[in-house]
């Protein structure tokens, strides 16, 4: 008599499935150019692309792998708010514009070259959602290039050092005031 077979059994609410069945649902989303997403109320999730002509992305080029992805949490998250607070608000929307607004400033870079996939989310499974996402596809702003989601320091923090994006992608005025601890060659050396 063989060795009795015991598979393991599906659970809809295990790690993997909850967070791949929200990447499924971002995915299934029309990809847009970044600056023709209309406005739109929600939180939740989104993915970057790139499309452009620089040859440190070319392994990425494309509407398949994001060169960046992240969300946009409801005002107050970080201080305890209740899920309720953000109603009526642009909480996505308004964070795919700032990330317009940074990739606009880079003197290297073209905002019509950036497509995004975006997904409104019930809070609870946003941080999950983005966890899963960087997990998956380990975006190149995410990891060796970052600094792109980061916002102005402001003036008290002059001593930090310039994030790697805007090294590379230099323009942002706030970054200007920070240490360069790179230069633009090195960090092109950790893409390849």
């Amino acid at each position: 008599m063989g060795k009795i077979e015991k598979p393991e059994p599906y659970d809809p609410l295990n790690y993997q499935n909850l967070a791949q069945n929200v990447v499924r649902a971002l995915i299934d989303q029309s990809c847009v150019g970044l600056t023709d997403v209309s406005p739109f109320e929600g939180e939740g999730v989104y993915a970057i692309y790139y499309k452009g002509p620089l040859e440190y992305y070319s392994s990425i080029k494309g509407d398949k792998n994001p060169i960046y992805v992240g969300s946009a949490v409801p005002a107050g998250k970080r201080k305890g708010g209740s899920p309720g607070t953000s109603q009526g608000r642009r909480t996505l929307y308004n964070r795919l514009n700032q990330h317009s607004k940074s990739i606009s400033q880079a003197e290297n870079l073209d905002i019509q070259d950036f497509m995004c996939r975006y997904l409104v989310v019930i809070p609870v499974w946003i941080g999950l959602a983005e966890r899963f996402l960087i997990e998956h596809y380990r975006p190149i702003w995410n990891t060796i290039v970052d600094g792109f989601g980061n916002h102005d320091p402001g003036r008290g923090r002059v001593n930090m050092k310039r994030p790697r994006w805007d090294i590379l992608h230099p323009g942002r005025p706030w970054a200007k005031r920070l240490k360069e601890a790179e230069t633009i060659d090195e960090v092109i050396a950790n893409l390849q």
